[in-house]
């Protein structure tokens, strides 16, 4: 009997240096030790490239260490995709480049020669056999769900299995989730168990006739002592150190063995097809929230009536979902396609290199998607994703640094991928996207000097875990920093306490109905204050926030980039719905960092016309919640973390202290201003947390427009960046 153990370590490309520092501290490096303590046992280790890359600048001896265990055949050391990206989301030629770029990394660092691809996330699809295979890879792991949709058994998993695409063929194992679930967590004797009976089960089919049986675990290197409270059980109690010592005691029959090894020195147990497929939680995480709780509930239920045997073939949705369920993610990921095509086209030489580098890194999976983890919810995570992809485009536009003339471009395409136009404004110092099937609404702007969007939000959505800290809270049993965990604490269906990282937080609960862009149009009642809006439960008049805008879109004189953006809608006074015109116009000139953007309002039945107009902005900027983004206004500054309203307000002031940058906003109408942060709120796994994801600022007029009249205003955005 063998058992094929598989490490996956990996942090996310703009992770804190201090996560990283606790990960080693708590992980990476106290399992390098037991190995080191125990040169008997095999096994392969996974290093994506971020985390390669803060080891060697911070932890020199480590990979030293490492390439020491390599070269005497104790561990296997696995490649992937550099930058932890999702595969089956790229363009085949990112795929292959990103995986070929770790797999030389694993060359340089261990003079090995890496035929094992951790699969990101274990996102599988079909297709993805043929890009790894012509990436050189031998073999992959994926999870045992994967096997179980189409029929097999706990029993047929003790191996390997081959598929093909195209002629294409590619070596799949199963992780097992009873060791996924029993290693660290169970005590050691129950594994050495388990493992016991795999290797005495009867061979009723034959399978394994003549052939060894290899029970495989790949997880996360993380759990082993970086999640709450294994630090003390794995290490400081000696868990890990138990186990090996366990499988050495049991070497007459029980051997630990590489999957490269496995997969290199014997048989296979056959040929196999998977589905589009991920782990389990996944597929739930994908789903609409209400789905995704049902499903969850049901297959609790089932499991805790012993019906085993229905939820091995329930399943949730695919990873691709995220990208309708967040159209956030949608944005990112459809910049990473945009940008992958301009960095492709670049001659080959050096800069093509290092945008090639800046684009891979903007595909790091974590801002992507959610699940238990923050991914797309956490800030700094989507800040450095869209860094990244903003550096890659300014090497394949040749703009920065001393690059060439100024310029302006401006194109319809496609660039969300939804069937419809959009418009994209290209200069050499700014990337904007406008989308007028939703509101007309800028979706992304980049500063390109800055490498910043500075859109960069995530509106505040109903998740399915939502209703557990709503039940936690009503019961007054949700448990938060500096309480006890009584015994009457009720349990969930995972036995598990409901933990929050403050209190409060169902107040939190806030539900956009639209996405939070820029440049919206909003017809307020006239009862409609500052925290009916803030709380996103008031009276919109108007069909104007998140419906389609006519448009134009042409180079103005003197170069620069023109788009008119138009709807022709309604405006609700009293019981009589009035047709309204709004037409906005914006401006961009080469080498300038200034955007002009003319409204103009008119009834269109001709007759007067008396309410409330105004422009929705939403501003991404990270540390907007503390002292290092601020807002002024007048002699006054505010973060940009607070509820507030003002009154005359023709200029406001952004300053970021931690990027460099200042947005001014000045309009030649003074407005009455409303802002407030967005926050969410998350699960994670040290509890429900509080998230900033941005501001909103609304500024608003009382507009009087007489017969066959017209209303005016019009905005002036100049951005400026210091580089820190």
């Amino acid at each position: 009997m063998y058992l094929a153990l598989a490490l996956h370590n990996h942090q996310p490309v703009g992770n804190f240096g201090w996560v990283f520092q606790e990960a080693y501290d708590g992980a990476y490096l106290p399992m390098l030790e037991c190995l080191e303590r125990h040169p008997k046992i095999r096994l392969a280790l996974h290093y994506t490239g971020p985390l390669r890359d803060w080891l060697n600048d911070n932890q020199p001896e480590f990979l030293p260490r490492l390439r020491t265990l390599a070269g005497r055949g104790q561990i296997e050391i696995m490649t992937g995709s550099y930058y932890e990206a999702v595969l089956a989301s790229l363009m085949d030629v990112d795929k292959v480049g990103q995986i070929k770029k770790l797999t030389a990394a694993v060359k340089a660092d261990f003079d090995y020669d890496a035929t094992g691809l951790w699969l990101a996330e274990r996102i599988w699809e079909p297709h993805l056999a043929a890009s790894l295979s012509e990436a050189g890879i031998e073999y992959t792991i994926v999870d045992d769900t994967h096997f179980k949709a189409v029929g097999y058994r706990d029993r047929d998993l003790l191996g390997y299995y081959v598929t093909e695409e195209q002629g294409k063929t590619l070596k799949i194992f199963g992780t097992s989730m009873a060791l996924r679930y029993s290693i660290p967590w169970k005590p050691v004797k129950d594994t050495i168990e388990w493992l016991r009976e795999q290797a005495e089960m009867d061979d009723m089919t034959g399978q394994y006739a003549g052939k060894a049986r290899v029970a495989v675990m790949g997880d996360d290197g993380e759990k082993f002592g970086m999640w709450p409270g294994t630090y003390q059980s794995i290490w400081i109690e000696g868990w890990m150190d138990q186990f090996f010592e366990a499988i050495e005691e049991n070497a007459d029959w029980l051997e630990t063995i590489p999957p490269g090894d496995a997969a290199r020195e014997l048989p296979g147990l056959g040929r196999t097809y998977l589905p589009t497929s991920s782990y389990d939680e996944m597929g739930e995480w994908a789903m609409p929230p209400d789905e995704a709780q049902e499903l969850h509930q049901l297959k609790q239920q089932l499991n805790n009536e012993g019906k085993t045997s229905i939820t091995k073939y329930m399943r949730g949705g695919l990873w691709r979902n995220f990208m309708v369920k967040y159209p956030e993610v949608n944005q990112l990921h459809k910049k990473a396609l945009w940008v992958s095509r301009k960095a492709h086209a670049m001659p080959a030489g050096k800069r093509k290199d290092d945008a090639l580098d800046h684009l891979w890194a903007g595909q790091c999976n974590c801002g992507y998607w959610h699940g238990v983890f923050g991914g797309v919810y956490l800030f700094h995570i989507r800040e450095a994703d869209y860094r990244h992809l903003i550096m890659a485009e300014n090497a394949a536009d040749g703009v920065g640094g001393d690059a060439g003339k100024s310029f302006a471009r401006v194109e319809i395409a496609d660039f969300d991928h939804d069937g419809l136009g959009d418009v994209v404004i290209t200069t050499d110092r700014q990337n904007l996207v406008v989308d007028p099937d939703q509101g007309g609404g800028l979706v992304e702007w980049d500063f390109r000097a800055a490498g910043y969007n500075l859109l960069n939000v995530v509106a505040r959505r109903r998740e399915g875990y939502h209703q557990t800290l709503l039940e936690a809270t009503a019961a007054g049993m949700l448990v938060t920093p500096g309480m006890e965990e009584v015994n009457g604490a009720p349990k969930s269906i995972h036995s598990e306490i409901v933990r929050a990282r403050e209190p409060g937080l169902n107040e939190k609960l806030i539900y956009d109905w639209h996405p939070r862009t820029s440049l919206l149009d909003h017809f307020p009642g006239k009862d409609v204050g500052l925290e009916s809006f803030y709380r996103a439960n008031y009276e919109e008049l108007g069909d104007f926030v998140n419906q389609p805008y006519s448009f134009t879109a042409s180079e103005a004189a003197g170069g620069g980039a023109l788009v008119t953006l138009r709807r022709e809608g309604k405006v609700w006074q009293g019981a009589t719905q009035r047709p309204v015109t709004v037409e906005k116009r914006l401006r961009i000139d080469p080498g300038s960092d200034r955007m002009l953007v003319d409204y103009e309002i008119t009834a269109g039945d001709g007759k007067a016309l008396a309410t409330r107009f105004g422009v929705e902005l939403n501003w991404g900027l990270a540390g907007g919640n503390d002292a290092h983004t601020s807002v002024t206004i007048g002699s006054q500054r505010f973060s940009l973390g607070e509820i507030g309203e003002n009154d005359d307000v023709t200029e406001t002031t952004i300053a970021s202290d931690l990027w460099g940058i200042e947005i001014v906003t000045r309009t030649d109408r003074a407005a009455t201003l409303w802002r407030f942060p967005l926050e969410t709120v998350s699960a994670s796994e040290g509890g429900f947390e509080r998230n900033y994801q941005g501001t909103t600022m609304m500024l608003w007029w009382p507009i009087n427009i007489i017969a066959k009249g017209r209303w005016r205003v019009a905005f002036e955005f100049a951005l400026k960046y210091s580089q820190r």
